[in-house]
């Protein structure tokens, strides 16, 4: 492999920062020269930043009034595909290359020298007697395995002193050792064997291993039925790829999953990989920065932002359960991680897999365009079946106003415990009530900063906004006309479900999965241990549920609302409620005993509950993608959302109503606008905002257009615009 291009002392480079700026700065080299991609720390008015060296310097004014560079970080130089990746990157989702920059340098401390320091792990004595405290941090460090950690992670993660830690290394509980800062992880074994495959998944993973052994660029679309082991499969393309030397990345949709997921890996390639998330300490994100980039980390575990680590020698992408919408990110920079995974991949010539038993729209039109292969897993492994799916007609039922499991329901339930099975019933919606209403005036108990009403959560004794974060006490007089003791819960969130169910089964065991009412991910990870350890007979959750988790013993799958998802104008609220609706009656039957899912609908003629019923995927997509095609839109033709937000409303409207009317650029290719209007939730943290809408054909060049279209306008100060290619959601 060649060096990059090298920059004699003095010579003039050009410097890409993280600073909010328009354009690459000029310095003159340092004392010593450095290479294109250098990670280098130079002079910024009196401050010092991080930068990358980007090439040569433009020139055109005094060179002697050019500042030199300070330093050369000791990191390997950012590659030529990874400045490619994120210049294309950056010009797809209209981002300023500085933002893009730090997406890809979201390390702490990448200038530091390498040096020793203390770390913690699990040492082999014993205490002489244990504590509340003690005990926490023994489960720390036992959750994260080989992972090590300073004493002041250590000590926050396990929610006491230092001192607490210090004794129990005198005791040698705990180990401590001085070891360098960034060390390689420990080495995988590819050649270790995996679970036996069966003929579906020994095909799938050959053809798998052929695409990472052939050393190209390709996108393959693995689609399996919930359990039919998709994850063996694709753990089989990782053996290959580390086989060929070449490093891994597998994303993963939520954080919850990490752990069962990181024990499987273990287990088959012999030790845990790095990981890159928000839930690792900053001294282990450090170390897997500069690992990746040294090739001291064959493969990362992580969340949609691994995407931009420096690896040395990308061979494979997997992007696990690619249909959810986790993987957009929805604030600073805009992008879809499942996109900039295939994106990413042409620039290295790696392989992608897109795995999933209800993939997007968009992935299931690549596949049937050509552009992606597809490898169907059509059966579950082993005795276990997929469920049996019904409708309950809400309308024959006789239920009170203010219950919400139907009688038919109950019945299932009753049966289910009788047999010593699980039964998970499933309701899109955290907190207890969605709206607080005074029954005297009517009023409804909103956020003080957004238009959104604020949701009771009862469990936390609070109202929250999930727009903004806002938290208040409950109150027990109206904001509004001050009558006391007339606010009412309306309508049911996890919580009052759990309460109905209590109140139906006193002697069941329930267990709730909501991801607010857990602290931490070592707190979730051990509700779901125990879950699948039989120790619940009802568990009560949210979409959280739906996420790759396996109970041996859950055999029936309520849906309390399935008609929920398919309000709203949303593009995407068909096939959303399909592949949720899916996802979570395929935690039923999982082992040996048949599983059955009941779906609780007004709606049962419904043509999405008819095709989740049916179980008829192919005739789903086709049907959806034929109405897609028809309107021009996603997947068959382009959007872009414009948000416009600030703190005064008329500024707000007034450049939006300009924004429409000059147009011009975005006629120039056939596009349309929409709008302006408000957004559906019109004000959020004091911010009041209003949406314009373009749609554009497909081979359109809507991000050159949308440029010209932004460039014409100067903001006023505290206005934002935000540009949104693909949006995932209209709110």
């Amino acid at each position: 492999m060649s060096l990059p291009e090298f920059y004699d002392q003095d010579a003039l480079i050009g410097v890409l920062t993280t600073q909010p700026l328009d354009r690459v700065l000029d310095y003159k080299a340092p004392e010593g020269g450095c290479h294109l991609g250098a990670f280098v720390e130079v002079p910024l008015g009196p401050r010092k930043v991080l930068g990358v060296v980007w090439g040569p310097g433009q020139g055109g004014y005094d060179l002697a009034k050019v500042r030199s560079v300070i330093r050369v970080l000791d990191v390997a130089p950012m590659r030529e595909e990874m400045r490619a990746f994120l210049t294309r990157a950056a010009e797809y989702t209209l981002t300023p290359m500085p933002a893009m920059l730090r997406l890809a340098t979201r390390a702490p401390g990448l200038g530091d020298a390498q040096s020793m320091k203390k770390v913690y792990r699990l040492g082999d004595g014993t205490m002489d007697r244990m504590t509340a405290a003690r005990t926490r941090v023994l489960a720390v460090l036992e959750e994260y395995g080989g992972l090590s950690f300073t004493l002041g992670e250590l000590a926050e993660m396990a929610g006491v002193s230092p001192s607490v830690v210090k004794g129990m290394v005198a005791q040698g509980a705990v180990s401590e050792q001085d070891t360098p800062r960034n060390t390689p992880y420990p080495r995988l074994d590819p050649t270790l064997p995996g679970l036996e495959l069966t003929d579906d998944q020994a095909e799938g993973a050959n053809q798998l291993c052929a695409g990472v052994a052939g050393g190209t660029y390709g996108t393959t679309l693995l689609k399996g039925v919930t359990g039919s082991g998709k994850t063996e499969v694709y753990l089989e393309a990782v053996a290959e790829c580390l086989t060929q030397g070449r490093q891994a990345l597998v994303l993963l949709p939520e954080i919850a999953l990490t752990a069962e997921f990181l024990t499987r890996v273990e287990k088959r390639f012999g030790a845990r990989p790095a990981e890159w998330h928000s839930g690792v300490t900053m001294t282990e994100r450090r170390r897997c920065w500069k690992m990746v980039g040294q090739g001291g980390a064959q493969l990362v575990v992580g969340a949609r932002s691994a995407l931009f680590l420096p690896f040395r020698d990308l061979g494979l992408i997997v992007v696990d359960e690619e249909h959810d919408t986790s993987y957009k990110q929805e604030d600073g920079v805009l992008y879809s991680a499942r996109d900039m995974a295939v994106l990413r991949a042409t620039f290295c010539a790696a392989q992608v897999v897109l795995a999933s038993a209800t993939p997007s729209l968009e992935s299931w039109a690549n596949a049937q365009a050509g552009k992606y292969t597809r490898i169907d897993l059509t059966s579950r492994v082993g005795a276990a079946e997929m469920p049996q799916m019904r409708a309950i007609d809400m309308r024959a039922e006789d239920l009170p106003g203010n219950r919400w499991v139907s009688p038919t329901l109950q019945a299932a339930i009753t049966d289910r415990i009788a047999r010593g099975e699980q039964a998970l019933l499933f309701i899109n919606r955290r907190g207890y009530a969605p709206v607080t209403i005074c029954r005297a005036c009517g009023h409804q108990i909103g956020c003080d900063h957004c238009d959104a009403r604020m949701v009771e959560h009862r469990f936390q004794k609070r109202l929250v906004c999930h727009q903004c974060g806002e938290t208040k006490p409950i109150p027990t007089t109206c904001p509004s006309c001050e009558a006391e003791d007339r606010l009412a819960p309306v309508g049911p969130g996890v919580e009052r479900l759990a309460e109905e169910v209590q109140a139906l089964f006193p002697e069941a065991r329930m267990a709730v999965l909501s991801s607010d009412l857990f602290g931490s991910a070592r707190a979730l990870k051990a509700q779901i241990e125990a879950i699948a350890g039989g120790e619940a007979d009802i568990i009560i959750g949210t979409q959280l549920v739906a996420k790759g988790h396996n109970f041996p013993l859950l055999t029936l799958v309520g849906v309390i609302d399935a008609d929920l998802g398919l309000q709203g104008s949303d593009l995407r609220a068909a096939e959303r409620t399909f592949q949720l609706m899916r996802q979570v009656a395929g935690r039923a039957g999982r082992a040996e005993r048949k599983g059955t899912a009941l779906l609780q609908t007004f709606q049962p003629d419904h043509p999405v509950i008819r095709a989740i019923l049916s179980g008829d995927e192919e005739g789903f997509w086709q049907a959806e993608a034929a109405e897609r095609q028809a309107a021009g839109v996603p997947p068959y033709g382009r959007m872009a959302g414009i948000v416009l937000s600030s703190p005064d409303i008329q500024a707000v409207f007034d450049l939006a109503g300009e924004m429409a009317r000059r147009d011009d650029p975005l006629r120039a290719i056939g596009a349309q606008v929409f709008g302006p209007a408000p957004a559906p939730i019109a004000r959020i943290r004091g911010r009041h905002r209003v949406r314009l809408l373009v749609k554009a054909d497909k081979t359109a060049p809507l991000q050159a257009a949308l440029a010209r279209w932004a460039a014409q306008f100067k903001l006023p100060a505290n206005l934002r615009l935000q540009i949104d290619i693909d949006p995932q959601s209209f709110y």
